[in-house]
């Protein structure tokens, strides 16, 4: 995979930048700084060949949630390399499924934009790069061998009626966008800030993933901070409670793996209740996981009393950023 593909900080947006120019910037970066997964990823080339006694499947102790847990670290490596295989690709697999519901919901959003809308450009470029992140996602998958399901039942049945959101409620459509987007960019920079070790198809996967995801979620943010400050007093604050059940929703439906991990492992049930969400160090990584939304939900006037209460309530109360993808490890 070419080099070029790196993870590169963001610097703080500007409330002042205007919002037509920004539609206009992600527009044109998504002409001129865009990638095909077929191309920059090397999928046939000898060091990115998948195999099942790999070490650098094992997940990382200081990252991967799971990985974290003491139970998983003092599995035989051949264990733990199944898992992390299995993991790795369950992953993806949500990813891929969660993308397909976006793409479904931004062209039923863009279908109704009157005409001029800058909206409609973007959301269609959006649509397009998500597309080859399922293609992505899915090779991945395919590549690894593994039989993974995915995100669980309920998510999955339910997937259809999602993307219809867009356009009777577009506010909370978005709120799902940024609670699926939101996590897994979440985790992928944190393993690619700290140098996990990664396959290296994994890394390559995770790097042009998040440099294409960092417009789609500046976008969520930019289009959320132009509309939610117009709306009445009353819309606002059913959102502001609204926005943290979203965000915690989906947070589960993304990251807590369905119940084929637990059976495949033979999981103990306690572990699992550690892992998501019961022990201190998984509460932390809960509420890190939120603090650009956070972040968000103050500058769209959404935090309030009871939505703060709420948050706090859910477990993902906490700061807010002091500027977008802010590193986890300098949080208070």
């Amino acid at each position: 995979m070419s080099q070029a593909i790196k993870y590169v900080p963001q610097a703080p947006e500007s409330d002042d930048t205007d919002y037509g120019q920004i539609l206009d910037d992600l527009s044109s970066a998504s002409v001129h700084r865009n990638f095909d997964p077929y191309i920059d990823i090397h999928w046939d080339s000898p060091e990115m060949a998948l195999v099942d006694d790999d070490e650098r499947w094992i997940l990382s102790y200081d990252v991967d949630p799971i990985g974290r847990h003491k139970w998983y670290q003092e599995q035989p490596v051949e264990k733990q390399i199944a898992i992390g295989m299995w993991r790795q690709a369950n992953v993806a697999k949500v990813g891929l499924q969660f993308e397909s519901i976006l793409i479904r919901g931004l062209m039923q959003y863009s279908f109704k934009l009157p005409n001029g809308a800058k909206e409609f450009r973007y959301t269609t470029h959006e649509a397009k790069e998500e597309c080859n992140h399922t293609l992505m996602f899915q090779e991945f998958v395919n590549r690894t061998g593994v039989k993974v399901p995915g995100a669980k039942v309920g998510y999955r049945l339910i997937s259809p009626l999602v993307p219809l959101a867009s356009t009777v409620f577009p506010t909370i459509f978005f709120f799902g966008v940024l609670g699926g987007e939101e996590p897994i960019d979440h985790i992928q920079k944190d393993f690619l800030r700290t140098g996990a070790s990664l396959h290296p198809t994994m890394a390559a996967v995770m790097q042009l993933h998040v440099a294409e995801e960092a417009r789609h979620i500046s976008f969520a943010h930019n289009h959320l901070r132009e509309t939610i400050p117009r709306k009445g007093r009353i819309p606002r604050f059913l959102l502001s409670l609204t926005f943290p059940v979203v965000m915690r929703v989906l947070c589960g439906a993304i990251c807590v793996p369905p119940n084929a991990f637990q059976r495949e492992f033979d999981v103990p049930d306690s572990v699992m209740k550690d892992i998501f969400w019961r022990s201190d160090e998984s509460k932390k990584f809960l509420r890190n996981v939120f603090g650009d939304v956070r972040m968000l939900g103050e500058q769209c006037g959404l935090m309030n009393p009871v939505s703060r209460a709420l948050w706090k309530l859910l477990g993902i109360g906490g700061r807010p950023s002091r500027f977008r993808s802010e590193p986890t490890y300098t949080a208070a």
